[in-house]
């Protein structure tokens, strides 16, 4: 099991090691980095993954980002013109994203192979939304996409081509798998969903290739797509059945889906109640636990702890019978 964390913030060790800087500060920071990477490895999680953010990527190519509260990542300035989309470099140099690349080392060299280390990636979609200043504002990036058809289109094409470099370099430096977020495409119809995300991660998943591959589109609603995109693991929401995707995709794997709300609001029993219910569903493989999205920064650590105690335990169990 292993969970994705929204940046840490529900960790004490976390925000202890992040003392007042700034989010981009602290993720250029290598050593911080490699810290934060590894805080969650002192719970027993089989994974740890690496500390940074997915406008990574889009800063590299030379849009610059500033961390809002409340808002997310706000680019500097937002993509408007073909002329600030030429500004944009489609293949960015290696060292210009050489803090992840150490990163990636220096948490490598920490853990001797104990753990496997996983990266991520943005989906062109949901990383155009934050180039425009849009984020999950569906209704206000519809707006723009009809404004500027072509613009749009072209984004998305470059971001796509920037991506596969990116990962298809942290593969080279030893990555052993990926996740390719879309976190906002569950909010598309089908129509859009199919030009704007599907094909994409399509073509992802098609040139960066040679590890396993993970696709999560927060809550998506179509599944089957999301099943024929190329990935060899599929995120679940909790709006999926676990069992169900297990049965009618055999040659998947499938990571979920426990609810974030109840680690973030729930006792610890209902958290562990929550956890042997998904690991039944699951059936013992093909399955990864995970939750439906990233954990809460209001949540207790003794959940998150419960999470993991109570998939160690119900593993022992199983074996035991």
């Amino acid at each position: 099991m292993w969970a994705m964390r929204q940046a840490g913030r529900w960790d004490p060790s976390f925000r202890a090691l992040r003392a007042g800087m700034s989010f981009y500060e602290f993720s250029e920071n290598v050593e911080a980095a490699v810290q934060a990477s590894l805080c969650p490895k002192r719970f027993g999680v089989d994974a740890i993954i690496l500390f940074y953010d997915i406008t990574t990527l889009p800063i590299a190519m030379g849009l610059p980002f500033e961390l809002k509260s409340g808002a997310g990542p706000v680019p500097y300035p937002p993509i408007r013109t073909h002329a600030d989309l030429n500004a944009l470099v489609a293949e960015p140099h290696p060292d210009r994203y050489a803090h992840i690349r150490q990163l990636l080392r220096r948490v490598k060299d920490e853990l001797r192979g104990e753990l496997p280390v996983l990266v991520f990636a943005g989906a062109p979609f949901t990383v155009a939304t934050y180039c425009i200043g849009t984020g999950k504002d569906v209704a206000a990036t519809r707006q723009f996409a009809a404004a500027h058809p072509a613009l749009w289109s072209e984004l998305l094409e470059k971001l796509s081509v920037a991506t596969v470099g990116f990962l298809r370099t942290l593969i080279a430096d030893g990555a052993d798998a990926y996740q390719l977020f879309d976190s906002w495409a569950g909010m598309l119809n089908a129509s859009e969903y199919h030009n704007w995300a599907y094909s994409y991660h399509q073509r992802i998943f098609a040139e960066a290739t040679g590890i396993p591959r993970i696709l999560f589109v927060k809550e998506g609603p179509y599944l089957d797509a999301m099943c024929r995109s190329g990935a060899d693991v599929i995120s679940l929401g909790r709006r999926h059945d676990l069992a169900a995707a297990r049965r009618d995709y055999p040659h998947l794997s499938f990571q979920g889906n426990v609810d974030e709300e109840i680690l973030r609001t729930g006792t610890t029993e209902q958290v562990r109640e929550a956890v042997i219910a998904c690991l039944r569903a699951g059936g013992g493989y093909r399955h990864i636990l995970n939750l439906n999205h990233g954990v809460d920064k209001d949540t207790p650590v003794a959940n998150f702890a419960t999470y993991v105690q109570a998939a160690h335990q119900f593993g022992v169990a199983e074996r035991l019978r």
